[in-house]
């Protein structure tokens, strides 16, 4: 499914964020998946050389890179929309299930990594 869409994993759950937030610094994007700075630049350069997403430095703090969605990484939206469902049905999830796995996945991540996600 995600091949259709010319990306892996880690780079369709950057997307996904990028998707809700439009714009959000590499700290946060670090925070809010669970990865390292030097896995995510990587999938970032990938990402930026496939037209979805623009990096900048912030004008305030030249430390900060700023991610933010292209017209072509929004487009991109439209064609995954069909992933979460697909992936339910594949796997034959009810909704509540869902939400769960997704409850029970955040409660280990919270627990290996001290942060909150409700």
């Amino acid at each position: 499914m995600l091949d259709q869409l010319d990306l892996t994993y880690t780079q369709y759950i950057v997307m996904m964020v990028l998707w809700e937030k439009k714009q959000v610094n590499e700290k946060l994007l670090c925070e809010t998946l669970f990865l390292k700075s030097n896995t995510l630049t990587p999938l970032l350069k990938k990402l930026a050389a496939k037209g979805y997403i623009d990096k900048t430095r912030d004008s305030r703090d030249e430390r900060n890179l700023i991610i933010s969605l292209t017209e072509a990484g929004e487009a991109l939206q439209d064609k995954a929309l069909c992933v979460p469902e697909t992936i339910a049905q594949e796997y034959h999830l009810a909704p509540e299930d869902a939400a769960a796995l997704y409850r029970i996945l955040y409660k280990m991540l919270e627990e290996e990594g001290g942060t909150s996600h409700e």
